[in-house]
């Protein structure tokens, strides 16, 4: 799984207005390029770090399928030599440096284009654009950051999976783009996780804390959902079977990444009302703690009712001289006994009322 990328609260990088079409900006702060090159047919693979992008030139045309990597978009120089080696169209390559792109596919003369979103949930959901290019004889990759989820692919080819090594680069870009939708499983297990801890934190003992918590994942939930939903619109463009340089044979898998992206998105959703659900929980619980702290206080009350009755009427000042008819038992020896029990006595009724009418 890729490294924290750019946080939700990243302001968006685009070209200054008014600038002509396929304007590079690069984003300030954005690492080096990185290249990276693997050319490969049925019976051999070179893999190799390069330097400059004209080397890959050689390459192309000895090799009939090669993958050339740039991780890092912090020179426009670099990225504009690579668009005239590849022939790339100059729309596609200022979507290249624009990376709050939405996932997409473009289909030019020369090429198709594919703009992904890797996913990545440490402690908040973040995302880091993939643009993706696939010609005649070349897939080509730009990446935001060093680090990224194509390590299984690189393995398959080390280890010359026959399958990946014999077809052609329409498989290897489908191979790409599952790797980038197989990431999202271990997303979803941790989207899993945290709704069941918030779950049981809401039964158990709610606190605001919670509440922030559960809106937290709800925001992250939501970021997923906005960088994953339209690249369903993405393949299903693909899976109509015009596009250029995609083989029937390579439908069927891109077909198999589709129905992997619908059960993501029926995750997503599902999730998603979750915390809805974990939301009206909370308010519920929270309503009923205090409906039950109020029952407990209004019977408290309830009971000292009579009990501040007896006592305010032994409390007034009738003067027994002047008739004996004045609280006689202010007299008598055992009068506060008396008071006493007749206090106990009625809250013990009260309570045994309440008690049996499942009140307490």
């Amino acid at each position: 799984m890729a490294k924290p990328r750019h946080g939700r609260h990243k302001p968006f990088h685009r070209v200054l207005p008014g600038a002509s079409p396929g304007t590079l900006r690069v984003a300030e702060g954005s690492p080096p390029p990185r290249m990276r090159v693997i050319a490969f047919d049925s019976r051999e693979m070179i893999e190799e770090e390069i330097v400059k992008p004209r080397d890959v030139e050689p390459l192309l045309e000895k090799w009939p399928v090669t993958w050339f990597d740039v991780s890092g978009l912090g020179s426009a120089e670099i990225l504009q030599e690579v668009g005239e080696i590849f022939s790339l169209h100059r729309l596609a390559l200022e979507d290249v440096v624009n990376v709050f792109q939405r996932p997409k596919a473009d289909v030019y003369d020369e090429h198709v284009h594919m703009v992904l979103r890797m996913v990545n949930f440490d402690k908040e959901i973040t995302t880091e654009q993939v643009s993706l290019f696939l010609g005649r004889n070349f897939v080509l990759t730009f990446q935001e950051n060093v680090g990224d989820v194509f390590d299984s692919v690189r393995e398959r080819l080390r280890k010359g999976r026959p399958h990946l090594r014999r077809s052609g680069p329409d498989y290897l870009a489908y191979a790409l783009m599952d790797a980038v939708v197989d990431a999202y499983f271990p997303v979803m297990d941790r989207f899993s996780e945290l709704l069941e801890e918030l779950e049981s934190s809401v039964l158990g003992d709610p606190s605001r804390e919670t509440l922030s918590k559960i809106y937290g994942v709800k925001r992250d939930i939501l970021m997923f959902r906005k960088g994953v939903s339209p690249l369903r619109e993405a393949l299903t463009s693909l899976l109509r079977g015009d596009t250029k340089g995609i083989t029937k044979g390579t439908l069927v898998y891109l077909q198999d990444t589709y129905d992997h992206l619908l059960r993501i998105m029926d995750y997503t959703e599902t999730y998603r009302e979750l915390t809805f659900d974990l939301v009206n929980l909370y308010l519920s619980t929270v309503s009923n703690r205090m409906n039950e702290i109020m029952k407990v206080l209004t019977i408290i009350s309830t009971v000292f009712i009579p009990l501040g009755f007896i006592a305010g009427l032994y409390g007034m000042n009738f003067d027994r001289d002047v008739s004996p008819w004045n609280m006689p038992e202010l007299g008598w020896k055992l009068g506060y006994p008396f008071a006493l029990t007749l206090m106990g006595l009625v809250a013990l009724v009260l309570l045994i009322f309440f008690k049996r009418r499942k009140w307490l």
